[in-house]
């Protein structure tokens, strides 16, 4: 081995997947490593450029990754690798790459991933598990390729088929008549061959073979199969490693067992299209709301989708709530430039409720309200009539796109919750002083309250008046602990459910009043005894108790799954009947899952117990 090969082997051999690799793999990979130096802001690859048949891996130096307004969404350092994406996808590079400093860049090509890396168990698990990608983060902390990449692939479960007699005419005119790319040979319902279009193009076209001949003649054998579960991940990294551009999907993943399906890389690239962060970007090209709405309908579906494949549910609403957020933003935006002038000050626009903890999966009624910089009290006024214009053109639009008016009028509109900087910290430091049953109330929907659009000081401010109140009212936690318990456990006597005795819901169980928001407030409250800003969403807010108590950590960990298995059964039953998913017949629940719900209950139980007891309650109860 030369001098410089040794230098790229004691290099690689520090970085996964490079570390997975036996020597001799290594060596072989970095004999055939190139080296490319690039002066600062000089392109590796750009945007819409076919993709290069290798990938990269930064030596020295560092490669900034940008978008096509020139944001740069990651920053690729020693060790990282970049590029492998595109090259997995087989499509046009989505991102500039360009040198931040000047750097020293190994390219790696795609058969030796093929060779080396995509053929090693450990390896390959860290690209399917991590895969590396063109962007971390593109719109905000949410990683959705790597779900995209981990989640099951949604194959084509009516695949065509014909028998291994069939000729080769009869088999293109089925792929004709059919709208299809492939055709799967099958003997007793088991694939033992595949016919495509390049197959036709390249041995049929060319006159090399007759189309009276067999479709044994032609077909590719013995086909690639995966099992029904196999992720968009495996599947590209299968098709990249037999240089293949459909799987078989089979009962138990083998040529024995049923064909069931198949998986194209058309399919994949439908898939990547539809996902969260290509609709941000086509929200972000949208000029009507029209075209918003069918935008958040098309965001309907890839919910549905991330259910039936059992993704996480804390993943599925931060990505929802991310599509709402910049489908608002959009509004915003165009509302303002229906106004006759720019806005005359700083100003924010709040999601609060389920949208400002991001727990919006559903299309619910809005829940918002807007903050506006002070100047004078003259002034203030007339910027007020600005801003309750401005929001009515908001929640109009937004309720063209899906979500309903809220029926208590909690929307920026409102001139109650259209209010300048220090308006809104006196109203809080009113409600906090004044803790009665309203004000409470009011505390437990505006304190979830979450930056969406505008200026994020107005949103600091706002965060440090609600602490500043509660530390020169400190009694006002223990009014706030006294509510948390207004809805205990959900059980009768005689461990029923407690379900609606009358009105339009009668005998359904309301899983937002008596199991989810219980959860809700005592995670709020927790949190603000703590003094931690910023952490809004139930999960998290028990995810950071975790850490900041482990002494009790077994019930927030309790809670967490508990919330998890809520938040799940309330969208499932919202998507199933096209509602909200706050009333469930808990009739039509299968028994494993009213048990599951049943067991949620305990988590509601000792945590109300732990705040029972931490803000000394028994006297009020």
């Amino acid at each position: 081995m030369n001098t410089i090969a040794e230098r790229i082997f004691d290099f690689l051999k520090n970085f996964p997947p490079f570390d997975m690799l036996n020597s001799k793999q290594l060596i072989a990979i970095s004999k055939a490593v190139e080296v490319g130096y690039f002066e600062k802001g000089q392109s590796i690859f750009k945007i819409e450029e076919s993709v290069e048949d290798h990938f990269y891996v930064v030596k020295n130096g560092a490669i900034g990754l940008y978008t096509t307004e020139g944001t740069i969404v990651d920053e690729c350092d020693e060790g990282d690798i970049f590029g492998l994406r595109a090259l997995l996808r087989k499509d046009n590079y989505i991102l500039d790459a360009i040198a931040i400093e000047e750097s020293i860049v190994y390219s790696i090509s795609s058969h030796l991933l093929e060779d080396y890396i995509t053929n090693n168990s450990e390896a390959s698990q860290f690209l399917m598990t991590s895969f590396v990608t063109n962007s971390r983060n593109i719109e905000s902390n949410i990683t959705s390729s790597e779900f995209t990449n981990l989640q099951s692939a949604d194959y084509s479960k009516n695949p065509i088929t014909c028998s291994i007699d069939t000729s080769i005419q009869s088999a293109a005119q089925i792929m004709t008549e059919k709208h299809v790319g492939s055709i799967v040979v099958v003997n007793e319902l088991k694939p033992i061959g595949i016919i495509t279009d390049k197959d036709l193009r390249t041995k049929i076209a060319t006159g090399s073979i007759s189309i009276s001949e067999s479709v044994s003649k032609i077909m590719s054998s013995p086909v690639v199969t995966y099992p029904e579960n196999t992720t968009v991940s495996e599947a590209q990294i299968a098709m990249l490693k037999h240089q293949i551009t459909h799987l078989c999907i089979t009962k138990d993943g083998t040529i024995n067992s049923q064909l069931t399906g198949i998986l194209s890389e058309h399919d994949i690239i439908v898939l990547r299209e539809n996902n969260a962060s290509s609709l941000v970007k086509e929200i972000k090209r949208c000029s009507s709301v029209l075209q918003l709405k069918d935008i958040r309908a098309r965001a309907e579906n890839l919910l549905k989708r991330y259910l039936e494949q059992d993704l996480p549910i804390e993943f599925a609403a931060k990505l929802i709530s991310t599509i709402n957020d910049v489908i608002t933003q959009r509004i915003i935006d165009m509302a303002i430039s229906q106004q006759n002038e720019e806005p005359p000050v700083n100003f924010a626009w709040l999601a609060i409720g389920s949208q400002g903890r991001q727990e919006q999966l559903l299309m619910t009624d809005q829940d918002n309200a807007l903050v506006f910089d002070d100047i004078s009290e003259d002034i203030n006024e007339a910027n007020k009539l600005y801003f309750i214009n401005l929001a009515k053109q908001i929640n109009k639009d937004l309720t063209t796109v899906g979500f309903e008016l809220c029926p208590a009028d909690m929307m920026g509109s409102n001139p109650k919750w259209c209010l300048s900087s220090s308006e809104w910290s006196q109203q809080f430091n009113r409600w906090i002083t004044s803790p009665d049953q309203d004000n409470l109330m009011l505390c437990t929907i505006f304190f979830d309250f979450e930056h969406v659009f505008g200026s994020k000081d107005l949103i600091e401010t706002l965060s440090q008046s609600i602490f500043e109140s509660i530390d020169n009212h400190d009694i006002f936690l223990t009014y706030l602990g006294r509510n948390a318990l207004q809805n205990p456990p959900p059980l009768s006597f005689f461990r029923q459910f407690l379900v609606e005795e009358s009105g339009e819901h009668k005998n359904q169980f309301d899983i937002k009043a008596r199991s989810m928001m219980p959860l809700v407030d005592a995670a709020r409250l927790l949190i603000l005894s703590h003094k931690i800003k910023h952490i809004n969403n139930t999960i998290e807010r028990f995810k950071k108790l975790v850490e900041l108590e482990p002494q009790n950590k077994d019930t927030y960990l309790f809670c967490i799954e508990a919330y998890k298995d809520l938040l799940w059964f309330r969208t499932e039953q919202g998507l199933k009947n096209v509602d909200s998913g706050r009333f469930i017949d808990v009739q039509s629940l299968s028994k494993i899952n009213r048990l599951k719900l049943r067991r949620s209950f305990k988590a509601v139980k000792l945590i109300q117990e732990l705040i029972q007891t931490r803000f000394k309650l028994s006297q009020f109860l």
